[in-house]
């Protein structure tokens, strides 16, 4: 997996697309919880749910179905006046996609099973042919270690600094239309 740094500045990233209006704390914060919800998977171990399982790391969880499913969800709950409305549906689909780039980045990592993107209609898990992302370490202990400062690195090059452009064309092409 990617670590939650990773999937927390792409959210940020991705939120800054939004209206100055729009683009609360709230709306933010929201998007990295979003983010990073589909790895709560791992404490399925504790429980016994085998990583390869349709509840284990990297199942539903990380399933385009389950990242709309949340989108919905989040914008009933904290946006609710807004759900039928344009804004609305491009709540849905910024938290929908803030969960599904999850599963996109992890896809993009160096180990683990792959991601089971079309769950529940197809639990094959996939990997992109592209990997440069270092998988991360589950468990902040292991985190903070040699492999961890490797995470660190590969996501600074493949994550932060085209999300960090991202940021920057918007907030040019926002300067231009002024």
């Amino acid at each position: 997996m990617a670590s939650i740094f990773a999937h927390g500045f792409t959210a940020y990233a991705l939120g800054k697309s939004f209206s100055k209006e729009l683009y609360t704390k709230k709306l933010w914060i929201l998007g990295i919880i979003c983010s990073i919800l589909p790895d709560a998977d791992v404490i399925g171990f504790k429980f016994g749910i085998t990583y390869e399982s349709f509840w284990g790391h990297r199942g539903f969880s990380h399933s385009l179905l389950f990242a709309l499913f949340l989108g919905i969800i989040v914008t009933l709950i904290f946006y609710s006046k807004k759900v039928f409305t344009t804004t609305g549906i491009g709540l849905i689909l910024y938290f929908t996609i803030c969960t599904a780039l999850h599963g996109v980045l992890d896809a993009m990592t160096t180990g683990g099973l792959g991601i089971a993107f079309f769950s529940p209609f197809d639990t094959t898990r996939y990997f992109f042919p592209w990997r440069p992302i270092q998988v991360s370490p589950i468990g902040a202990s292991k985190f903070f270690s040699t492999w961890g400062l490797k995470v660190l690195l590969s996501e600074l090059i493949w994550v932060v600094i085209p999300a960090s452009i991202y940021i920057l064309v918007i907030r040019y092409i926002r300067k231009s239309k002024n």
